[in-house]
């Protein structure tokens, strides 16, 4: 009897930590979906944050680590004060410096409280014991020693404005773009040394090809974003101006689809101001208008490009997206459409029922002159740009391709 009542003076005891430790691991769950932990320590087709994924540098190949409890080749051993260091100092427990392709030169910012939440989440989740390939980089950047030189002046670079004049939404997406999502680490510019460029903070940078656009909020007004539309694109990877390709996919994938509208908007709204500016519409060009070149691009539209996007750029909802308003053609570079259009897009699909189909690439059907005519063209006619392709630059991007594949 007494084992009984003592039995039942447990219990609701047992309840409440087992419900707090419930409530703290699906917070972490958020909250490492918010940092986008899985985009980097999940390979394709691989167990979840068991790591594998290969991160291109322009120092050699970085693989993400395995962030299971795993106590041999995961985090199994760490404490949360051992995984807070680790997340926001980029150091291991035995003092194993982390190369910063771990973004903890803006996880620095993160609330411990956040930290302690995504260590619970990650110790509740099954361990794999798999080891992460080895990191493969040239000397002297294979030497992690020198790491700890690094750090000291640019591991704590970043310190956003800390002024409390912007409103709770503006303050909140601050935390979450700078902090958690660490967008600037891909958005902005990179010295020599591989640290970001802080006087030009994102203000877009280069990543495996490509470039990611500048965030501040004239450009992205220049290319025909509002606040409505971003928030809709972080969760949705579409929108009147596209969707999303190449390294932002996974992004959306793996993160922003999973976060609450608030938190979207909020993000948006700190990219764009609480005062943002007006988004520019763009009318389109007739043909009679066009470069030479421009004019001579249509043809090649017509036959390669408009079966999906449309005659008149109108493109099919959830299949191809619209030239018409496509973000990609307001570029003042015109890398990512020379790029897109050279290798494709392999089909993705996005939350809901939408599936994007694959856009093929046309670097075996078109020259280099029909190509520049081709991205003129869309640039002219959409894009609110010069037709100021030339062949040149499709080839360089061509010798760029071939030297950077395996």
């Amino acid at each position: 009897m007494r084992r009984l009542l003592i039995g039942i003076l447990l219990v609701p005891g047992l309840t409440a930590q087992a419900a707090d430790d419930e409530s703290l691991i699906e917070r972490g769950r958020y909250l490492a979906r918010t940092a986008d932990c899985a985009a980097c320590h999940t390979a394709e087709g691989g167990a979840p944050f068991a790591g594998g994924v290969p991160i291109a540098s322009p120092f050699g190949t970085i693989y993400g680590t395995n962030i299971t409890p795993d106590p041999n080749y995961g985090i199994g051993e760490y404490s949360a004060d051992d995984f807070y260091h680790a997340l926001t100092e980029g150091e291991t427990p035995s003092g194993r410096q982390l190369y910063p392709a771990m973004p903890y030169t803006s996880y620095h910012l993160m609330r411990r409280e956040d930290a302690d939440a995504i260590y619970a989440f990650l110790m509740s989740r099954e361990p794999i014991a798999r080891a992460a390939p080895e990191t493969d980089l040239s000397f002297p950047y294979n030497q992690r020693w020198g790491v700890a030189f690094w750090n000291l002046i640019y591991a704590d670079a970043l310190e956003p404005d800390a002024s409390s004049s912007q409103s709770s939404a503006w303050q909140r997406g601050q935390y979450l773009v700078e902090a958690m999502g660490h967008c600037g680490e891909c958005h902005t510019p990179r010295s020599w040394t591989g640290a970001m460029d802080l006087d030009r903070h994102l203000e877009g940078g280069s990543l495996a090809g490509y470039r990611a656009p500048s965030l501040e909020a004239e450009a992205l007004a220049e290319r025909g974003w509002n606040r409505d539309d971003l928030a809709h694109f972080l969760k949705h990877g579409m929108s009147p101006q596209g969707s999303v390709f190449n390294e932002m996919f996974p992004v959306m994938h793996h993160s922003t689809q999973y976060l609450t509208d608030e938190d979207l908007s909020a993000m948006a709204t700190y990219l764009l101001g609480d005062t943002p500016p007006e988004a520019r519409r763009i009318e389109p060009r007739p043909l009679e208008t066009l470069s030479d070149s421009a004019r001579r691009g249509r043809q090649s539209y017509l036959d390669t490009c408009a079966g999906c996007h449309g005659g008149d750029g109108q493109g099919k909802p959830q299949v191809a997206v619209a030239m018409n308003g496509n973000t990609t053609l307001r570029l003042e570079d015109p890398t990512n459409l020379l790029r897109v259009m050279l290798d494709g897009i392999e089909a993705r699909d996005f939350p809901g029922f939408a599936r994007m189909q694959e856009m093929p690439g046309f670097a075996a059907h078109l020259s280099d002159t029909e190509l520049a005519d081709l991205g003129n063209y869309l640039r002219e006619t959409w894009g609110g740009q010069p037709g100021d392709i030339a062949p040149e630059d499709v080839a360089d991007l061509r010798e760029d391709s071939a030297h950077a594949a395996p």
